[in-house]
């Protein structure tokens, strides 16, 4: 009877065995991951504090609304007399370019026209002091300006005027006019003949008075 007893439990521990060793069972080692395996969830740091992944989501930068991009003599208020397309600057003069943003980036409180007809790209800024554009601005729109030098050899001609702004999102363009330097020093030449003209008829109405003053 006891060998019968003792037969029995080594049966029932081999059956528990076997159970115990199929798929499935409790605390079973589940070896290795697989490498390239990425474990769901938070991941743990080095000094056991817990990191939650995101993903990083980007702002959509607000499209331009350019109202103005204009240039003009230095000396002018940038009206529509007096700006680009319709005025002519002279080679080695000094002009104003003024840009009008209603929907400027808040980053960029200064921009950069690009044009052949400058001697190097010029800046221009919200926070020009300098430079009175003289134009009635007030839609509400951020304005832009500064000043440069036309090059003194420029050919005649209408030269690009570029401004990229908005983190390279948006392009403006103007044109300028240039005209020809001998029609500036042709100018001046009929200005100067027109003070010795009116010179000359003062002079001869001097001299009339003297003559009565005397004959009298």
């Amino acid at each position: 009877m006891f060998r019968t007893a003792a037969r029995a439990v080594a049966v029932a521990g081999l059956a528990l065995a076997l159970l115990g060793a199929g798929p499935g069972a409790a605390g079973a080692d589940p070896g290795p991951p697989t490498p390239g395996a990425s474990p769901a969830g938070p991941h743990p740091t080095r000094d056991g504090h817990t990191l939650a992944s995101a993903r990083p989501t980007a702002t959509p930068r607000a499209p331009a609304a350019i109202t103005r991009f204009v240039a003009g003599p230095r000396s002018g208020n940038l009206g529509r007399a007096d700006s680009t397309p319709r005025v002519t600057v002279r080679p080695g003069s000094q002009i104003v370019v003024l840009l009008a943003d209603r929907s400027p980036d808040p980053d960029e409180d200064t921009l950069t026209v690009r044009s052949r007809a400058f001697e190097a790209p010029m800046t221009i800024t919200t926070e020009d002091e300098e430079d009175d554009p003289g134009c009635k601005c007030d839609d509400g729109a951020t304005v832009y300006s500064g000043h440069t030098a036309v090059r003194g050899d420029l050919p005649a001609g209408t030269y690009p005027l570029t401004v990229v702004s908005h983190g390279g999102h948006h392009t403006s363009t103007a044109h300028l006019r240039v005209g020809d330097k001998s029609l500036a020093r042709h100018g001046s030449w009929l200005i100067a003949g027109g003070v010795a003209l009116a010179l000359t008829g003062l002079l001869a109405l001097v001299l009339r008075h003297r003559l009565r003053h005397r004959r009298g």
